[in-house]
Parts: C-alpha cells; structure tokens; sequence
C-alpha cells in the first residue's frame, strides 16, 4: 500500500475521509478522484495532451468529416519512457483523445491555436478549484484563466460523443452562444479505472473577485443554499435566494438585454431540439462599487498592492468572455469607467451599483433519458410538478427562458433623449425670451429667420396665404432641394418681371397695388 500511495494512489476506500461521488480526500489531505490523487491525475493530463497536441499538428488539415467524429486515439505511458514518450515519476497510464480532428477545429473556430492552448494548460501546473461543487467532480483553472478541466462520468462523456456532430453544425452557424465551449474530450486510464475529463471556457476569471455567485434553473422546488452552502466564503445560491435577494431583477442596458435574450431564446431551442434537460444558468455578479472599497481598505487580498496583478492576463480566445458570448462587437462599444475590464456585461442593481455580470449556461449533458422520467414522476407525486428541476426538455427549455428573461434579467428603462426631456414647453421658451429682448418674431413653428444670426436653426418656411399674395410658387419650384428640403431654399424674392394674378376681389387688387407704390416711394 505504501508503494501505491507514494505512486499517487491512496490505496483502500478505509484512508479516505469525506467521498462525494468519485471526489473523495486521503489521509494527507490531498483531493482524488477514483482514488487516484490530484497531483497524479494533474501530470497525466498535461503529458498526455502534450503529446496528442504536438502530433495532430503534423497532420495536414481538412474539413472536419462524418467519421471524425468516431475516432479515438489512444497511446501508452509507461513509467519508464519510450520512444514516443517521455518518462515520468507516476505509474504507468493510457491517455485516450476523443475525435482529435473535430476538436482541433473548434479550437481553430475560436481562434485558439495549437501552441497557445499547449501554453496554457501545460506550461505551468493546473490549479484545483477548492469550491468545486455537490457534482462529485474535479475542476483544474489553467494559470492564466482560460480553460478549466473537469472529470465527467461515463454517461456524460458518451452523451457529449453523440451530441457532437450536431454541436459543430451549431458551432459553425451561430458563435453568439452561452452553451459551454468544448475544446477537448480526454480519457485517463489509470490504476485500473477509467477518468474521462473535459477541457472548456473558464467562465469566472480568478482576476474578478464574485461577490455573488448562482446557479440558477428556474424552478423554484427545494431550489435554496444549504446552510452548510452558507457557510462558505462564497456560496453558490440558487432560484429562491435570488428571488428573494434581488426581486427587482438585474437590470441590463436595452442592447445588451436584447441580445442576452436572444442568445437565451437560440440556446433553450437547440438544447430542447437535443432532448436536454437540467441545464443551470451559473451567474457570478462582480460589484464595482463594493471593489472600489475594497481596494480602498486594501482588504481584498495581495493583488490590492500591484494593480498589474490585480488586473491579471485577460481572457483573449475569441467569443470567451461572457460580452463576447452574446455580442461579440459589444465590447470596443460600452464605454466602462474601470481599469480593469474582463468581458463582464455591465449592469446594475435597485440601488444602482454598478455590476459586471459572467454567465453561462452547464451541465448540458443531461439527456432526458428513463432514469430522468422515473425522477420527475416521483418528484411531481409530492411536490407540483411544473417547479420542480426535473421536466421534458419542451417545458423545461420555455420555464428556463421566461425565468431568465423576465425575473433574473430586466431592461433597463431607456433614457429619454434632451429633445424629449425638454417637451414643448421648453422648446417653445426659447423664442418667447428673444422675442421679448426684441428679437425677430418666431413663426408658427417656433424658429426663427436665417437673419437672425442663427445659422442652425432652420430657415421661416413661409405661410400659405404669402405664398399665394407674393406668387412664390414659381420661386419654390426653381429652388433645389438638398439634405434639408426647405431650408436649402433661400427666402423667396419679390422681383420684377415676375407675373402677378389678379385676385377676384377688386378691393383687394387695390390695396395691394397702393402697397407696391408706398414700397417704391420709400
């Protein structure tokens, strides 16, 4: 036994002190997963993603085709090295590669090549999340926050295989997407057990301290922290928490709500089409204002003291961050008052704080199969069935969208333009005060001559009954009309030559022609 724990396995279940699912901790304190340690599983992963990485890239590239997505690669690590592997310090594993060319090409989809993904998740030692959930599985962050790894049952990896045909053709016409990025699926054979893991977008970047953290499915049975949860330094709370935290929502700029919304809209419709239920919201809320203090006091952590630190790497793979996801051109268009902005979608609260909001829709491998069926129909015999988590993929995928899009996230009201704020009052305020200081009288529509020294404001478009007595119909009709209609039009001419009709009325005749006369006397 002592040889096998020094080797990486605890050995017997009787060393371990605390076992949820397959994650369990030995006597030395260290996490395993199928008892095997953290520290083992971490060295097989990188040697063996190493090695598939750096000889998929001398294959030549195609189109992805139908078969692809059936291949599985397999290679043998002995401890001892050989010659197309380097020895090591662990005993010896099997790494297995899922469909290597499909996945090469969803890595290039995102703009993530082959040495950068090689540098992030090998270079320097994975980190184990120590918040890792109720799931039984293990997550490992790379060190710069771009991808996160977790082991995933037997069950989910054979779902993903058949679901992965259809996720490329999704890829390929819509990136705007909250599903999760798969950019990898792995095996490690080790100690006689078989651990599957997944590599995918990170979606909380260890440079932003969440305040808030919720996994959120919209149904509302049971669906509260623990008091166990609630005890955590940040507990993952769930739909009856925000409901009753934040009952007016989160309240999001009309764009970017649009967007969200539709984004949810598109994701509840492929998942529905896939037959997937179960699926969370996860959603970490960054508050600014409470950061800024935070930063004041110097209580954050050690990255209080060195801003480059604090501000970290930066999320760069392309559609990652959580704007990115639904807006991809969004990001060079909000303007954000903060140094150090990481693709969070800005929001606010009631009171107005400012938030930045990383969302992300998991768990997508829960297919509505018969053990799911036999938990809803148990479930809906004690509780109403329509809230609890477990239901058809239809209701759950319609339940999901309106709770989201109507209690979670809210638009915010718009904010009404100057000319609107003023209102006709206002409007009508500036011509009354220049026409009692003497200026030139405001015409029916409240603006004023070109004479009047105003240059942008529109010209005195003149009455019906002045068109009719000067005859400026004949110089309207030579007037060029350019981008502002009239107002290109120069005030029209009483000029000679031009001919005057005679009205009806012969009195008026006169008096207009002993107008003329009086004009050319002066």
């Amino acid at each position: 036994m002592a040889a096998s724990e020094a080797a990486g396995f605890p050995g017997t279940s009787q060393t371990m002190k605390k076992t949820i699912g397959h994650r369990g901790i030995d006597h030395t304190g260290e996490t395993t997963y199928k008892k095997t340690t953290s520290s083992a599983l971490k060295g097989a992963i990188q040697l063996g993603i190493t090695h598939t990485v750096g000889s998929l890239s001398q294959k030549a590239e195609r189109d992805v085709l139908m078969q692809d997505f059936l291949v599985v690669e397999s290679i043998f690590f002995p401890r001892g090295g050989s010659n197309l592997t380097p020895a090591h310090h662990y005993n010896d594993f099997r790494f297995k590669t899922y469909a290597p060319v499909a996945f090469r090409y969803f890595r290039e989809l995102f703009g993530i090549r082959p040495d950068d993904y090689l540098y992030s998740l090998c270079n320097e030692s994975l980190i184990e999340l120590s918040n890792p959930g109720a799931s039984g599985s293990v997550f490992y962050v790379s060190s710069d926050d771009e991808f996160i790894i977790k082991t995933v049952q037997h069950k989910e990896a054979e779902f993903l295989q058949k679901l992965l045909p259809g996720y490329f053709m999704n890829i390929n016409q819509n990136k705007r997407t909250l599903l999760p990025k798969f950019y990898g699926l792995y095996c490690v054979q080790i100690g006689g057990k078989n651990i599957r893991i997944l590599v995918m977008n990170n979606l909380f970047p260890r440079a932003r301290h969440m305040h808030l953290k919720y996994d959120l499915k919209g149904s509302t049975c049971k669906r509260q922290a623990s008091p166990k949860e609630r005890e955590k330094a940040l507990p993952t709370y769930k739909d009856l928490d925000f409901i009753q935290n934040m009952p007016d929502g989160l309240q999001l700029e009309p764009e970017n709500y649009n967007a969200l919304s539709k984004t949810i809209q598109r994701d509840c419709l492929l998942l529905q089409s896939f037959k997937i239920m179960d699926y969370s919201l996860l959603l970490g809320i960054h508050n600014m204002e409470h950061a800024g203090r935070e930063r004041v006091d110097e209580s954050v952590n050690d990255w209080a003291v060195n801003p480059e630190q604090r501000r970290g790497p930066g999320q760069k793979t392309l559609y990652c961050t959580a704007m990115e996801s639904i807006q991809g051109e969004a990001r060079g268009r909000v303007v954000l008052d903060s140094e150090d902005y990481t693709g969070g979608i800005p929001a606010h609260n009631v009171r107005g704080d400012q938030l930045l909001l990383y969302i992300g829709i998991i768990d997508i491998l829960q297919s509505y199969r018969l053990i799911k069926k036999l938990e809803h129909s148990w479930k809906a015999l004690i509780h109403d069935g329509d809230t609890v988590s477990v239901h058809r993929p239809g209701f759950y995928a319609e339940r999901f969208q309106k709770f989201m899009c109507n209690t979670v996230f809210r638009k915010a009201p718009s904010k009404p333009s100057p000319s609107k704020k003023r209102g006709p009052g206002a409007q009508g305020s500036l011509p009354r005060a220049a026409a009692a200081a003497g200026g030139p009288k405001p015409d029916v529509e409240g603006k004023q001559d070109r004479q009047s020294g105003r240059p942008d404001l529109l010209a005195r478009t003149p009455r019906l009954d002045e068109l009719k007595n000067d005859s400026a119909e004949t110089t309207l009709s030579n007037c060029p009309l350019g981008s502002a209609g009239l107002a290109s039009c120069s005030p029209p001419h009483r000029s000679v030559g031009v001919e005057v009709h005679k009205p009806a009325n012969p009195e008026e005749w006169h008096s207009a022609s002993d107008s003329k006369r009086r004009v050319k006397r002066h």
